[in-house]
């Protein structure tokens, strides 16, 4: 085999809470993680010359040894000491810089489609202890699904599937730094946390509602504070339909969940027209 294609799925966050930060810089983190249907496509191609190159539709990206998808396979390539290079083609569709994991989920699919087209035999376990040194979402990009994830996020739990919704995805015209939001942060003063336990139970019965209901982001009392355009989109969505919504991640994306297409398609309309994004896109759960 010399060449492979994958599908590298955007992640939400239905649950984040920060316990605290600990004494290497790193957060204590509790989240449940959800793959959706959007996905960007990375394509990769063994070749005779030494090296690794990227070619991709996004021309904000780096093509570099910058990029999250030249480190993982740089990882395994100088580890093995594989022979030739690869030649990394990256259909962009995740919005850049938006709390959806794009860059983390475009390194594991990197991670993954090298293990396979080299035959390596390494587990999902394997690159996992991998992918955490590139990115803390990384070995939960490698597994997907629906995850309970501790630690600084590598430490993950496999959960019942979330029930198949409609989702509403939009990002507004800012980009926002992991990093700023996580130093602004004051994990000590948060007087309310999001209830994980209560939304592994309601995942545990395929309770929509009852997920919805949790659904909560504690990084939401610093983005929205830099970026009130956050909370407009929020109040839009929710006052066409949506059962809840919420940012992912970081930011500064929201999403919403809807118990009805015709719902969610409607409310994209009219966030479309608000003129308030820059992105506004229809999926699902990846189940």
């Amino acid at each position: 085999m010399n060449e492979l294609k994958l599908n590298a799925y955007a992640k939400i966050n239905l649950g984040l809470d920060v316990l605290r930060r600990r004494e290497d810089g790193y957060h204590e983190v509790r989240m449940i993680m959800q793959n959706i249907g959007l996905c960007d496509r990375v394509t990769l191609k063994k070749t005779g010359d030494k090296g690794i190159v990227i070619r991709t539709n996004a021309g904000e990206l780096p093509v570099n040894k910058d990029n999250l998808m030249y480190k993982a396979a740089d990882m395994l390539f100088t580890e093995f000491d594989l022979p030739g290079g690869i030649l990394l083609e990256l259909e962009k569709n995740i919005p850049i810089a938006a709390g959806l994991a794009g860059g983390s989920t475009d390194a594991a699919a990197v991670l993954h489609g090298v293990n396979r087209l080299y035959e390596l035999g390494l587990s999902l376990e394997e690159l996992q202890k991998r992918g955490v040194k590139i990115g803390a979402d990384v070995p939960y990009c490698l597994m997907q699904g629906t995850a309970l994830a501790e630690g600084i996020g590598e430490k993950l739990t496999r959960l019942p599937a979330c029930p198949q919704c409609a989702v509403v995805i939009a990002k507004p015209p800012v980009d926002v730094s992991t990093r700023t939001v996580y130093t602004g942060l004051r994990a000590a003063e948060l007087k309310e946390h999001p209830d994980i336990d209560g939304m592994i139970e309601a995942l545990d019965k395929a309770d929509l509602k009852g997920i919805a209901d949790r659904l909560a982001n504690v990084l939401e009392t610093v983005t929205i504070p830099m970026h009130p355009v956050i909370a407009d989109i929020k109040n839009v969505l929710e006052e066409n339909g949506a059962m809840k919504a919420l940012m992912s991640g970081s930011g500064p994306t929201v999403f919403a969940l809807f118990d009805d297409e015709k719902k969610a398609e409607c409310a994209a309309e009219v966030l479309k027209n608000a003129g308030i994004c820059k992105t506004v896109l229809r999926t699902g759960m990846k189940l």
